[in-house]
Formats: C-alpha cells, sequence, structure tokens
C-alpha cells in the first residue's frame, strides 16, 4: 500500500514539474515576440489582489477576502498570460505553411478538422473544419490562387453535402481576408445551424468522399506520350 502511495506521488510531482517547465518555455516563447508580458501578468495579479483585499477591510472581512483575493488574482494572471501566449504564438505562425491548420487545431470542441483537403504546386493549401456551423473551408497562400481552390473544393463537396452550409476563409491582412489570429474567433460567431447527428453525418459523407478518392484505381503501364514504351511509333496509332 505505501509502494502505491509513494508510486502515485511520485507520479504527481513529476506532472507538476512538466507543467512547470511548459509554462516556463512557453513564458520565455512569449517574450521573444512580448517583451512585457511579466509586467502585464504581474500588474494583472496585483490589482486583482488589492482591490479584493481592499473590500475585504471595508467589509471587515479581510482575512477572507484575501484569501478570496489571492485565488482570483492566479485565475486573472492564467487568463493573461494565457492569451498573450495565444497571440504571441499566431504572430510567429503568421505567414508560415501550414499555420492556419494549427489554428483549426485550437477552435476547440464540437469541430472536426482535416488539414490541407486540397493544395497546389505552389503550395497553397485549403483546410477543412465541421461544427456546428457548417463546413469552413480555410484558405492560405496566394489570394487570387487560393479562390480556384476554393472553388474546385466547393464543387467537390456539392454533389456529397448538399444540405450543409459552407463558408470559406481566405487568411491573410488584405481586404476581404482575415488575420491568422482572428480566424478561431470568426468561426466561433457564425451562427449555428446543425445538430450533433447532422455535424457528424456531414463528417461521414466528407470521410467517404475522401476514401473514394484515395482509393479510386489508377492506370498502370507507362504514360502514353513521354517516350519509351507507351510513345506511339511515328506514322501510326496505338492499338
Amino acid at each position: 500500500m505505501a509502494r502505491k502511495a509513494n508510486t502515485t506521488e511520485g507520479a504527481d510531482s513529476a506532472e507538476n514539474a512538466g507543467r512547470l517547465k511548459q509554462i516556463a518555455l512557453t513564458y520565455k516563447m512569449t517574450k521573444r515576440t512580448d517583451s512585457k508580458i511579466g509586467l502585464v501578468v504581474a500588474g494583472v495579479g496585483i490589482v486583482t489582489f488589492g482591490v479584493i483585499l481592499a473590500i475585504g477591510f471595508l467589509i471587515d472581512h479581510p482575512i477572507y477576502l484575501g484569501i478570496l483575493g489571492f485565488v482570483l488574482a492566479l485565475l486573472a494572471m492564467a487568463i493573461v498570460f494565457g492569451r498573450r501566449a495565444e497571440r504571441a504564438a499566431f504572430g510567429q505562425m503568421e505567414g508560415q505553411p501550414g499555420a492556419a491548420a494549427a489554428v483549426l487545431d485550437r477552435v476547440g470542441r464540437g469541430w472536426t478538422t482535416t488539414p490541407a483537403v486540397a493544395m497546389n504546386r505552389s503550395q497553397d493549401v485549403v483546410h477543412r473544419a465541421v461544427g456546428k456551423a457548417g463546413i469552413v473551408l480555410v484558405a492560405e497562400g496566394n489570394p487570387n490562387r487560393v479562390k480556384s481552390l476554393l472553388a474546385a473544393e466547393k464543387k467537390k463537396m456539392a454533389r456529397i453535402v448538399v444540405d450543409v452550409p459552407v463558408h470559406d476563409i481566405i487568411v491573410g491582412n488584405g481586404e476581404g481576408q482575415v488575420p491568422l489570429k482572428k480566424v478561431r474567433t470568426k468561426m466561433l460567431k457564425m451562427p449555428r445551424v446543425l445538430t450533433g447527428p447532422q455535424v457528424t453525418a456531414a463528417n461521414d459523407r466528407l470521410r467517404a468522399m475522401g476514401d473514394l478518392m484515395s482509393n479510386m484505381p489508377l492506370p498502370k503501364g507507362p504514360i502514353p506520350g513521354r517516350g519509351g514504351a507507351g510513345r506511339p511509333p511515328r506514322g501510326g496509332k496505338m492499338r
């Protein structure tokens, strides 16, 4: 029994150490682009604790309100730190291939994301997310080129999910585009028009569409017209 307790305590200690290490690493990465994060987080904690403690003195319960203020100060610091760290991470990812896919993974529960459902040789890419707002296609790359990718993907899905609304987002800072750090917010603000079973059905149909495309048989043998065995003889026809 004692061994089991010691094992549990050791696992908890290792887990806590891992969390502290992760927080420290996140702080270092965030500070590279947000040099004031330490001052801001500390200021939020001090102000929150000071306000709650002052209220405690006013109502003659400084100890109780002091404890509550300490807890709320830690909570406020964690929230502010998380938001600024996320903003800094988006800033570092912006402009990198696949950044939009990383954002979609953080949208939250209720969304199923599939990265790189369409791509061209220039590495312009379209990602897909399915949730109660419908289907959201998120494109990153050259604005002119990704429009054709989006149109082709919509046409492909139109045969499979005719009763599901489709939205599209082009990531960027130009007119009609959505900055990377605002993609998640825009998606969460979309009206929810589907039920849970409808979302599941849409995901199943889209998944089946992907499986059908991946299992589509490809022609075997040499490619005609490229020389070699598959090239038709001059002045003749292939039979």
